[in-house]
């Protein structure tokens, strides 16, 4: 629930107040409840607080425990506060009040550096251990919380945010060309493989799910957390599937209402926010308070291009769960004059590094921003939910009718063809060739000389060979081709034990969160509701005929069935994006031109690649290019030319 920062010199170097103060500063743009700051000769813990939780609220940050000699500054809501009552003997009376650092604090005196492993929620947080002189620092399991640090022989320095790194007189600001060659090179949203690195080359990161110690000089990184991927859970029916899913979930969204402050939620005509509303709305019912509800729709002339099964406008299905949910004040924003262009600038400023996310970003940012004008503190979304609560896509449910079929499991498989066919409204004597030809691909004709498509190499060629970046990102799993992956089992896989799927969402989120002042939470993220979805048996699945079928069965009764059963649409946000961005276009396109002419960028991207789309670009934009590769590659080239450009 704050920035926080701080200096820990090894060789016992008293700390300068000016340095102190300059990191301090540096918070000054982020709204504060409260900015307070801990020394003691050799270190010092700074802490910009933005009181979120009602535990928060004058709550001491930094903060020194006498007895123990311990001091903490973090970052931190932390879910699972009845255990940790239970397991560190917590009072009744001190339980309505103990803030959450205080109790990480109790925890590390109980457990030490295992003390990760005790705690769940979001969390970023160092603690100065006096007596063993030490400094001991966690960032929470998906990195919701980012902890940036710069070390050297003589000194440690650690911040929420980059920004006040900068400040100490010993650090340069320098471009660090490992982390941009895995940016151009990854055709995906993930910014980066390498998860202790950063856009700058002094500036490092704690990855998610990692502890940090600073000890005698050294600085020493262990991992805590892995997620587990083995079916165990056995139940009897689907029913107590549907009722063991329904409690966890309800228990993921309750301890992420807490706050003084209002609760939000972004929602879309999907069922992954939609879920996340329905669940929170009745939690929040039982405390007499209301959710504001916060949906994107498309501006006012919006002309729809998309294709049928596309919804670029959802608001009828954000109304039906609105009204059908209850307990909802809900805001519908189209921010108006308003495009990834407009933003790009400012989202720069938040994020501190190049991001993926253009054709999103206005509207995101635009979301936090009318949040926080209701009082918004804790802004819910479903954003994890493809992966959690909602896996089963049509592709599994396909693969699953094709093992149905190879394992001569006929009757099962004839059920699921029904359901199918009466949901689709098909019939068997279609579904049951495809599902044949799925099951032995060999059996049909493929025209083995036909090439997979290839996403267009962005990355300077020479550029690539000098950081071996290729090499690297094959080593850690990633296709640059941009080749897809159609073992959803795989990729569900590598979504939960890669780190670098995690760090993205952290970023922006922590980043997000400070310059609006609340906390952006994610229930569909919560390690136990990730826990339970991965023990399931995947029949769940793709139950009765649907793909998502658990999330489909689990809302029955809590989103009106033109929602919950919908599977022949698909909402997709940011489809006028182009339009909005057409009084800027020819500004848009100079620029690119420019960019091809600067010979710092020549060095790093594939100029001809890229003059030829503007060639493509440069007459009236058509909306379609929106989902096209040659647009993400003009965006995410002119927002890496603007970052650059900050370096001189």
């Amino acid at each position: 629930m704050s920035a926080i920062t701080g200096i820990y010199h090894t060789h016992q170097e008293t700390i300068p107040s000016e340095l102190i103060k300059s990191m301090m500063d540096s918070f000054q743009h982020f709204p504060s409840d409260a900015i307070h700051t801990w020394t003691n000769q050799n270190i010092f813990l700074g802490c910009h607080a933005q009181w979120i939780t009602p535990e928060s609220v004058a709550e001491q940050m930094p903060s020194y425990d006498y007895d123990r000699q311990l001091a903490i500054t973090a970052d931190a809501i932390i879910d699972n506060r009845d255990e940790l009552f239970q397991l560190l003997q917590i009072n009744r009376e001190q339980q309505k009040t103990i803030p959450d650092s205080r109790l990480i604090l109790l925890s590390y005196s109980k457990w030490g550096e295992e003390t990760p492993k005790f705690l769940q929620g979001d969390f970023a947080f160092m603690i100065w251990d006096e007596k063993n002189q030490k400094l001991f620092g966690a960032r929470d399991f998906s990195g919701a919380r980012t902890l940036y640090f710069y070390r050297n022989d003589t000194s440690f320095a650690f911040s929420t945010t980059i920004k006040p790194l900068f400040t100490l007189p010993y650090v340069k600001k320098e471009l660090n060309e490992e982390w941009l060659a895995e940016f151009l090179a990854i055709p995906t949203m993930v910014e980066a493989v390498d998860m202790f690195s950063s856009a700058y080359k002094s500036i490092h990161q704690v990855p998610p799910s990692h502890n940090i110690t600073v000890s005698k000089g050294k600085v020493s990184f262990s991992r805590y957390c892995t997620i587990e991927f083995e079916e165990k859970l056995k139940l009897h029916s689907n029913e107590e599937y549907e009722e063991a899913f329904r409690d966890v979930f309800q228990k993921a969204v309750n301890v992420r209402l807490r706050t003084h402050g209002e609760v939000g939620s972004q929602l879309s005509g999907g069922l992954d926010s939609g879920s996340v509303v329905s669940f929170a709305a009745r939690g929040l019912k039982v405390q007499n308070k209301q959710l504001h509800t916060f949906s994107y729709t498309p501006i006012k002339d919006y002309e729809d291009w998309t294709p049928k099964h596309y919804i670029s406008d959802e608001s009828t299905f954000i109304k039906d769960t609105v009204n059908y949910v209850g307990n909802i004040s809900d805001n519908y924003l189209s921010f108006k004059g308003k495009s990834p262009l407009t933003e790009l600038e400012e989202l720069l400023d938040i994020m501190e590094m190049p991001y993926k996310f253009f054709e999103n970003s206005f509207w995101q940012k635009g979301i936090n921003e009318a949040a926080r004008l209701k009082g918004v503190k804790i802004l819910l979304n479903g954003a994890r939910g493809n992966h959690s609560i909602s896996w089963g896509s049509m592709t599994m449910t396909y693969n699953y009718y094709a093992e149905l079929f190879k394992k001569l499991k006929w009757i099962r498989l004839f059920n699921e063809l029904n359901s199918y066919c009466y949901n689709f409204n098909t019939g068997k004597s279609i579904m049951v060739p495809f599902v044949a030809k799925r099951a032995f691909p060999f059996l049909t004709n493929v025209d083995k000389n036909t090439s997979e498509y290839q996403f267009p190499a962005i990355i300077n060629e020479s550029f690539a060979k000098k950081t071996n970046v290729f090499e690297k990102l094959l080593s850690y799993g990633i296709d640059a081709t941009g080749g897809m992956n159609n073992d959803p089992f795989k990729v569900r896989r590598d979504h939960f034990s890669k780190l670098y799927t995690w760090n993205k969402t952290g970023t922006i989120e922590t980043k997000l969160s400070l310059k609006y002042s609340l906390w952006n939470r994610d229930p569909t993220n919560d390690i136990n509701v990730i826990r339970f979805c991965l023990s399931l048996p995947k029949e769940q699945y793709v139950n009765s005929g649907f793909e998502r079928s658990l999330i489909r069965r689990v809302t029955k009764g809590k989103l009106p069935d033109k929602v919950r059963l919908n599977q022949t649409s698909r909402g997709v946000q940011g489809a006028d994006v182009i339009q909005r961005m057409a009084p800027s276009w020819e500004s848009f396109i100079e620029e690119l031109y420019q960019l091809c002419e600067d010979d710092r960028m020549s060095a790093f991207l594939n100029i001809p690649l890229l003059k030829k789309i503007i060639l493509g670009l440069v007459s009236k934009p058509n909306p379609n290019i929106l989902f096209q590769d040659e647009f993400k590659i003009a965006s995410r080239s002119l927002i890496v030319y603007r970052f650059v450009k900050r370096f001189t």
